[in-house]
Parts: structure tokens; sequence; C-alpha cells
């Protein structure tokens, strides 16, 4: 009964731990478009992903997959892990996987817009989180070898620059850590004459300034006059 006590305890600080940004989420989200420059809709995005997570952790469970055989599947804590937040998504990359799984973590928010964990850190020591269970740490090269370095943790995930990706990549998995890297990509769109310019338009999102956005246009043949149009629109 005392582990059940325990669990039950733990999922009530994790539930109440997700609706609490919920209830600030105009606030955060007013942070992270302040510090970061992403649109309001945007941010709003960002911060409900965060909130919701604790509910993607689930384990699986498959009956009967032979005569007499079910299966299941079971997560269980790995230890301490770090993330290395990028600039760009300061709220919802790396931030709550580790905890709602039942790790410690440390986070090391970019330097360039660190007040959404920040706020998000103070919401959740409100929500009972124990103390030592998210910590923070600030800085760029010298935090960041740190981490790579030390012993106690056992896991690294990292979202940034190819350069800074493949630094982490190489020193921590050298340090037998498990390493997630996810790195910049250069991603070209090809847009033909007989394409829909509003559909071109909607298509181009964030400035080229996410991951997964075109960062690079490629025109071809008379959609070269639709210059003057994506510059009036945009």
């Amino acid at each position: 009964m005392k582990s059940l006590k325990l669990l039950l305890l733990q999922q009530s600080k994790l539930s109440h731990l997700g609706a609490i940004p919920l209830l600030q989420l105009d606030k955060v989200a007013e942070n992270i478009t302040t510090e970061q420059g992403k649109t309001l809709t945007d941010a709003h995005e960002v911060v409900e992903h965060a909130c919701g997570m604790a509910t993607l952790q689930m384990g699986e469970y498959v009956r009967n997959v032979s005569s007499g055989i079910d299966t299941y599947s079971v997560r269980e804590p790995l230890g301490v892990g770090a993330g290395i937040c990028p600039f760009n998504f300061p709220a919802m990359i790396h931030l709550w996987l580790r905890v709602v799984t039942g790790n410690t973590f440390i986070l090391k928010p970019s330097e360039r817009d660190p007040g959404a964990s920040i706020m998000l850190a103070e919401l959740a020591m409100e929500a009972g989180l124990p103390h030592g269970v998210l910590n923070i740490v600030h800085g760029t090269n010298d935090i960041v070898n740190a981490i790579c370095y030390d012993d106690g943790i056992r896991a690294i995930s990292f979202v940034g620059s190819n350069t800074a990706g493949l630094h982490i990549y190489g020193r921590a998995s050298a340090k037998r850590k498990r390493v997630q890297s996810n790195m910049g990509a250069k991603n070209h769109g090809i847009v033909m004459p007989d394409a829909n310019k509003d559909a071109t338009l909607n298509a181009l999102v964030a400035a080229g300034q996410r991951c997964m956005a075109l960062s690079t246009i490629v025109f071809v043949g008379d959609s070269e006059s639709w210059f003057g149009y994506f510059i009036e629109v945009i």
C-alpha cells in the first residue's frame, strides 16, 4: 500500500505540473514571443505541447500475439539526464520528458532566451516537484563540456547547430552516454511556375528558422516573377 500511495502522489503532482502552465499559458507564451520572436500562436502551441508530454510515456500491452502469449513493455527510469535547448523552441524540447518518466533532469536553456525555462521551473516547484528533480544551469561552451564529461549524467538530448551537435555527440558518446543530437538542416523548396501562390507562402514558416522549415527557395521558370508578390504579402 505504501508504494501505491507513493505512486498516486507522484501521479497527482505530475498532473498538477501539467495543468499549472496551461493556467499561465498566455504569460509563458508572451515571454517566448518577447525573447525569441516566435509568433504568439506558435508560442501557445509550444507551451501546450510541453504540458501534454506526461500522457505520451505509456508502455504497450498486446494480448494473444501467439497462442497463450501476451506481450507488454515497461518504461523504466534511466537516471540523470541533461537537455541542451535550442533558442527557437525554449519550452518544448527536452524540458519534461525526463521528469515525467521518473528521472532527474539538468536543463541548460539557450543563453539567448532562458526566460521560459525559468518560468516553467518555478511552476514545477509550485506544483510540488521535489527539490533536485529539475535543475537549471546557465552558460555556454564550458557548461556544455561539463555536461558531456560528467560521469553522473547518463543521457543527453540536444537540438541546435551542426557544429555544436557534432561536438556534443562526439564527447558524450565517448563517455558512453546515450546521446540524442538533432542538428540543423538546409531544406530546399522548389517552386514551379504553376504552383499556388498562397499555398507556397503558407509553407514558408518561421522565416526558415526551424529545423524542418524551408530556408532556401529555388524558383523555376516564370515563378521568379513572384518576388514582388512575396515581398508585398510578407
